[in-house]
């Protein structure tokens, strides 16, 4: 078995760490999907910027509206900002939040507060007043970065004075072109950000180490309160080198990509795929902040990108613009899913109408977020999420016993571990310790490994339904109800049933001009699709389905709503 060369892992990851008894079948069956043996590099996120800079100044770096930045002004941005945020107190040890869309204010403040050997924790603009709350006092930012629109400006005047953050530095969005921003009410405690930024650069540098945290990440909360991930330097340059590694036709070449950043950079997915490995490569990000099919379709033709990586929902929304059959998308070379399973049957329409695989894989928040790739010369099917990236080891664990290791099409929880994966959750010495076994993190994800070592995912753990003793996987049912031609989107979670114990219900919207959809109808549409166990027993038709703050659909509101209204009802 090929080994892999593992540069600098230090205390934290020796190189022994890849032991010889870790079962690696992907090696063997795919020996040119990647290059097994390429050096991870881990070093620091202000160091690949630096080699970015030094590898192309004048390469495009971002464009935002009518704002076009090369390398060398980029650097030079953030050089200046960290000068600033230096003067003002910011060191490390200090965590700074940065409330920001996707706009050039977030790559700047993330490197320029990096680069003092502080720490950043994001805050997302659909965040609710209780989760902004918890999440600048857990982390312990004192410091909040944001910009002029209308609520994110409201939310972090608020946070000032309710005296959780200290000072509030915003950056004004007509900096970069003409803007919808809003007057900001300067006062004591909220301060200009560019006119921070201009002070001049200083010379000295902060001690930062590959081992220091860069982020704390907040997972999506699917449990309680969001937790925070203990992301380092080296777990995003890790991620970084993983993904150049990978081998795919049409791949992605360095400094002469355009990708189309709509996917919000305060999430794990765009922060890492694009951000930080579209800077490595010395690409041009072109920077959206908000989603709109019609604007991002215009944009891929006039400005010729080609790539975008996007979530389920973005694709589907695409897939159903009127006309789309007749728009020039022949620039896109990489189509890129992820954030959420996509569904077969969406995912078998995008690439006819694209005419090219879509790319994917699997990851999470506390792999930074590098995991699996999909073998583009491997069929595709239901849940399959491919192989591990070089660096990673992963395997199927019994759900019942995570010290022990499962077979071929043995279904368990998977496992991994590499040196992507976090350092723990912040706070949290509990659970952290109970995330963990034998040193691979488990990660909530049911699935099963084939001969190949290709993965597929079955579904969550914690969305596993229990129907009359049988294991009932709601990704199964959507992907099934997924391929009735009048389904937009769809939900399915696990409901009480005085018979079965629980059952499976689906939330449901249609598609424009739809007829109604009776759950007796769905139902004989499924016939043949599911067995009697995994019909559903409820369905209702809704207008829109809840989504996170990176288009992910969120079966958590709608069980939390049921469970609410279950509660109700017994009170009465």
């Amino acid at each position: 078995m090929r080994g892999y060369e593992l540069a600098d892992f230090g205390k934290k990851w020796p190189a022994n760490a890849m032991s010889a008894n870790a079962s690696r079948p992907w090696m063997d069956a795919f020996p040119n999907a990647a290059r097994w043996d390429a050096p991870i590099e881990l070093g620091t996120l202000p160091d690949l910027l630096e080699k970015a800079i030094a590898e192309g100044p004048s390469r495009p770096a971002l464009s935002y509206g009518e704002a076009h930045l090369d390398y060398a002004t980029f650097g030079k941005l953030v050089a200046e900002l960290a000068a600033g945020l230096a003067e003002a107190g910011i060191g490390k040890g200090d965590t700074v939040a940065l409330y920001l869309p996707n706009t050039p204010y977030h790559p700047i403040a993330f490197f320029a507060t990096l680069a003092l050997g502080a720490r950043i924790t994001h805050l997302s603009p659909l965040d609710a007043p209780r989760e902004l709350a918890h999440k600048i006092k857990d982390s312990g930012a004192r410091t909040l970065i944001t910009t002029n629109f209308t609520a994110l400006l409201s939310n972090a005047l608020a946070l000032h004075a309710e005296g959780l953050v200290e000072r509030v530095w915003v950056g004004e969005d007509a900096h970069w072109g003409p803007s919808a921003g809003v007057a900001v009410p300067w006062k004591p405690g909220v301060a200009p950000l560019m006119e921070l930024s201009r002070r001049p650069a200083s010379p000295k540098r902060a001690n930062v180490s590959p081992d220091d945290i860069a982020v704390v990440q907040y997972t999506g909360g699917t449990t309680g309160l969001p937790k925070g991930a203990m992301l380092t330097h080296a777990n995003f340059t890790a991620t970084v080198s993983m993904y150049r590694s990978w081998n795919e036709p049409n791949g992605s070449v360095p400094g002469q990509e355009r990708i189309l950043c709509v996917l919000p950079l305060f999430h794990i997915y765009a922060l890492s795929v694009i951000l930080l490995r579209g800077l490595r490569d010395g690409n041009e990000i072109l920077l959206h902040p908000r989603f709109d099919a019609e604007a991002i379709v215009s944009e891929i033709e006039t400005r010729r990108v080609t790539a975008m990586p996007g979530v389920p929902t973005m694709w589907i929304a695409l897939a159903n613009l009127p006309g789309i059959e007749t728009r020039d998308l022949s620039s896109l070379k990489q189509c890129g899913s992820g954030g959420a399973p996509m569904p077969f049957e969406v995912e078998k329409r995008l690439e006819r109408l694209l005419r090219r695989r879509m790319g994917g894989g699997w990851g999470m928040t506390e792999t930074s977020p590098a995991g699996t790739r999909m073998v583009m010369s491997e069929p595709s099917s239901p849940g399959l999420i491919g192989i591990p990236y070089p660096g990673i080891d992963l395997r199927i664990v019994g759900l019942d016993d995570p010290g022990k290791a499962l077979g071929p099409h043995e279904v368990g929880e998977i496992a991994i571990r590499g040196p992507n994966v976090f350092k723990g959750y912040w706070n949290k010495p509990q659970e952290t310790a109970q995330a963990f076994v034998d040193g691979y993190f488990l990660t909530g994800d049911i699935g099963r490994m084939d001969e190949k070592g290709q993965f597929t995912i079955v579904d969550r753990q914690k969305n596993m339904i229990i129907s009359s003793g049988f294991n009932v996987y709601p990704v199964a049912i959507e992907n099934a109800i997924y391929e009735h031609h009048d389904v937009k989107e769809v939900i399915v979670i696990g409901v009480p049933d005085a018979y079965r114990g629980q059952a499976a219900k689906a939330f449901v919207t249609l598609k424009e001009g739809a007829a109604t959809l009776t759950l007796e109808a769905l139902r004989d549409f499924l016939t043949d699709r599911l067995g009697r166990h995994e019909m559903p027993a409820a369905l209702e038709i809704r207008d829109n389905l809840p989504r996170s703050p990176a288009g992910k659909l969120l079966a958590k509101v709608l069980i939390d709503e049921e469970q609410a209204r279950l509660r109700d009802a017994h009170v009465k």
